[in-house]
């Protein structure tokens, strides 16, 4: 049998020689300048321009980076293919091009003034590339929002203390900000006091657990007992479905708010989850591999399981197509290539990080040379979650007696639970904790996402000249777009082809940013090589234009539309959202094309490539007489 330990020691090693060896040739290679005045300190304007110390921005970013997409996707990869494949990609993958993405994404915004990657690219290939890449942006906004409010409606089902606990965290982040902003009162207080209270929610949730609709457990507060037959179920659950629009209307108010009364406490509050939940299991497989092993009991466990331990009880290979999964019956054919790259998506490569380093982080950046331990040391941090996550499933590998993988996901909060036993942490306690900390990522990105999604939009419309622009640039209206669309997307409970769509979708977006990383480099200096983001980013094109259109043509047209590769849908619901994801995949694989000509004909243009200049704005050429 197989230690986990080993799984965490092997990512550990690839990932301390990448940050040592390719992380400091990349800082050389972009020429990153200790002196240099950096955004922060050239516009520092006390509110979006603030240089922040390494430490403290490390924090900040590594919050706003490691949601739940590192946790879920790791763990679907698992579930389908084993787990070898997924530490692999996770291992080589992350160092070599996701660390790379973040790391020159980050760079190149501090070399324009803090701007976002979509300015950068309208910098180079003109602004019809700038406003396809911001749209390209909101569509992955509205896919971020769908997955992440159906996986934490799927957690407040499966475990009601959650439930409850998540309430109470979001109500402490809220008092928090009115004692920090409003009531001006001493932070190091009330940092004792509310991150206090958020270890303490768990314990409420304990006492008090919460659902909406459905049969429980005694101990259970039902709210509302049975639910109308009219209410849509998702995965067969009212409950979920009652959780899936709370989520998607906490997440619309959120993100109207001013950023102090939530974004920014919760925030905060937040990354004393992540380091402890991501530290404890890291120390916890440490120990307990070594000293003290794991104290469950098969009477604590689901049925048929028996008592675990830190050996992997999961198979290590289920086949190219995914045939030996516990859930193979459930699921459509799932080649490895391309759909296990973009399945484990933000574990290995993530393009919402672009518009965080390029969004937030550029602006706050002290020196030029932080930006290694920033950018390419925040997504190996990450990928450390992503192992956390794969040993969480690892030591209990349960097949879900019906539903499919959906059901399965908060497994990682059983295994988690059984993990942490190491340290001492009675099981019970541990297993509320990790859904807490899975439940707590997926808000935070949530509601993030949705804030994003309206900036976008308010950039490309600009100063509103006309009625139509004016209600497009209301924050209201772009925000319930972005939420009513969430729920058509998510309305089919589909989980395989969900998350494939959003993987999908954001690693494209990863490649688009590495294609502008590529262009600014080109332009700058035309004797710097391209290959350390020009290589990662036609591998990332390749995969993810091939897996949105196998999911979108194969699995949903295919299967859910035409009933030839699956069973058809049926309710009008299912088949609205199976056609808007169609629509969405296409729009994407669309867009990402027509960047990857107009980045072609810029290089192009300035003779990095070919022998002739072309437009890189799909306009006419001009004669040397113009």
């Amino acid at each position: 049998m197989v230690s986990v330990l080993w799984v965490v020691a092997f990512i550990a090693a690839t990932f301390t020689v990448g940050y040592f060896a390719y992380g400091k040739y990349l800082a050389r290679f972009v020429e990153l300048d200790e002196e240099a005045e950096t955004p922060a300190h050239k516009y520092n304007d006390g509110q979006e321009y603030v240089p922040s110390k390494k430490p403290v921005l490390l924090g900040h970013h590594y919050s706003s980076i490691a949601g739940g997409a590192p946790i879920v996707g790791p763990i679907t990869a698992a579930f389908v293919w084993g787990w070898v494949p997924a530490v692999l990609w996770v291992a080589i993958g992350n160092p070599l091009m996701g660390a790379v993405h973040d790391f020159t994404s980050l760079s190149s915004s501090v070399r324009h003034d803090g701007k976002s990657i979509g300015y950068i690219v309208g910098e180079y290939v003109g602004e019809r590339g700038k406003n396809m890449l911001l749209w390209f942006a909101f569509l992955l906004i509205i896919l971020v929002v769908a997955v992440f409010a159906l996986v934490i409606g799927l957690v407040f089902d499966a475990y009601p203390e959650t439930a409850t606990a998540g309430i109470v965290y979001i109500g402490l982040a809220v008092l928090f900000g009115i004692w920090l902003y409003q009531l001006d009162l001493s932070f190091v207080a009330g940092t004792i006091i509310f991150v206090g209270g958020v270890f303490a929610s768990v314990w409420v949730g304990l006492e008090y657990p919460i659902a909406i609709f459905g049969d429980h457990p005694d101990n259970v507060i039902v709210l509302a007992g049975s639910a109308p037959s009219f209410f849509p179920k998702i995965l067969g659950s009212a409950n979920i479905g009652a959780w899936l629009m709370i989520v998607l209307v906490y997440g619309g108010a959120a993100s109207v708010l001013p950023v102090w009364v939530l974004l920014q406490p919760r925030d905060y509050l937040s990354s004393y989850l992540l380091y402890t939940g991501v530290g404890g299991a890291l120390l916890a497989i440490i120990v307990g591999s070594l000293v003290t092993g794991m104290d469950v009991t098969a009477a604590q466990t689901p049925e048929n399981v028996g008592a675990p331990s830190f050996d992997i009880a999961q198979d290590a290979w289920y086949g190219f197509f995914g045939g030996g999964s516990p859930f193979a019956d459930a699921l459509p054919l799932m080649p490895l290539f391309p759909l296990l790259f973009v399945t484990i998506a933000c574990g290995t490569i993530s393009g919402f990080h672009s518009l965080v380093s390029s969004g937030t982080t550029a602006k706050q950046l002290d020196k030029e040379t932080d930006a290694r331990l920033i950018g390419y040391g925040g997504m190996l941090g990450e990928g450390l979650l992503a192992a956390v996550a794969i040993s969480a499933v690892a030591v209990i590998a349960i097949p879900a007696d019906t539903g499919g993988i959906g059901l399965a996901l908060p497994n990682f909060a059983l295994g988690g639970g059984a993990i942490l036993t190491a340290l001492g942490i009675p099981f019970e306690v541990g297993e509320v904790f990790m859904a807490l900390v899975l439940s707590a990522f997926l808000l935070t990105s949530m509601d993030t996402a949705c804030r994003l999604g309206r900036y976008m939009v308010e950039e490309v419309v600009g100063t509103p000249e006309t009625s139509a622009q004016e209600l497009a640039a209301n924050r209201y209206a772009n925000t319930g777009v972005i939420v009513v669309a969430a729920f058509v997307l998510v309305g089919s409970g589909r989980w395989e082809d969900l998350w494939t769509l959003f993987g999908g979708a954001n690693q494209l977006l990863a490649a688009m940013a590495l294609l502008t990383v590529t262009i600014w480099i080109a332009n700058w200096d035309e004797s710097k090589q391209l290959v350390s983001t020009g290589v990662p980013m036609l591998i990332m094109s390749a995969v993810t234009i091939t897996a949105l259109l196998w999911v979108s043509m194969y699995q949903v047209l295919g299967g859910r539309l035409l009933g030839i590769t699956a069973e058809a849908e049926t309710s009008v619901i299912a088949i609205g959202s199976a056609i808007a994801q169609i629509i969405i995949a296409l729009l994407m694989v669309f867009i990402a094309i027509s960047l990857l000509w107009f980045g072609y004909g810029n290089m192009r243009e300035i003779g990095r490539l070919g022998d002739e200049p072309a437009v890189a704005d799909g306009g006419e050429p001009q004669s040397d007489d113009d």
